[in-house]
């Protein structure tokens, strides 16, 4: 069997201002055909995230970080996962996906009003990127404080 081609999958998804249906059709053919293939996710993902599906864009957030983990060989639970289980400080694909999947979860959490996924996946995010990159403790903080609501 050839490789997934994902650029040929999500064919008719480009055009997601100006033709939403055909996107979002083209997006779950894609999902359909591979749904483990990372750049089929992150399209999804940016699909429903952009526009403002939280409640769709979410579950591809935590395929991401489930593809993430294990790319890096990581506990799946992402309670379980150390600042020494990888170099989240490093500029690498999977550290950063990882870090950005976490962000991401938190995002939608925080617009679909869960607070305690609120608070759990952005205090990982915050604990594993202690420079704050990704924003993770940034947006938690902006969330404390009834700060995110103007975002």
């Amino acid at each position: 069997m050839p490789p997934i081609d994902p650029t040929s999958l999500l064919a008719g998804a480009e055009t997601a201002r100006s033709r939403p249906v055909e996107s979002a059709e083209a997006i779950a053919r894609a999902l359909d055909e591979a749904p483990e293939d990372i750049e089929v996710r992150l399209a999804a993902y940016r699909f429903y995230f952009y526009s403002h599906d939280y409640e769709a864009a979410l579950p591809q957030a935590r395929v991401i970080l489930s593809l993430a983990a294990r790319r890096l060989n990581i506990p799946q639970d992402p309670a379980q996962v150390r600042p020494e289980d990888a170099d989240f400080t490093a500029h690498d694909f999977a550290p950063g996906l990882y870090l950005q999947a976490l962000v991401g979860i938190g995002y939608c959490a925080v617009r679909m009003g869960q607070t305690d996924l609120v608070r759990e996946v952005l205090s990982i995010a915050a604990y594993l990127d202690p420079s704050d990159r990704f924003g993770g403790a940034w947006l938690l903080e902006r969330y404390e404080t009834g700060l995110a609501e103007d975002m």
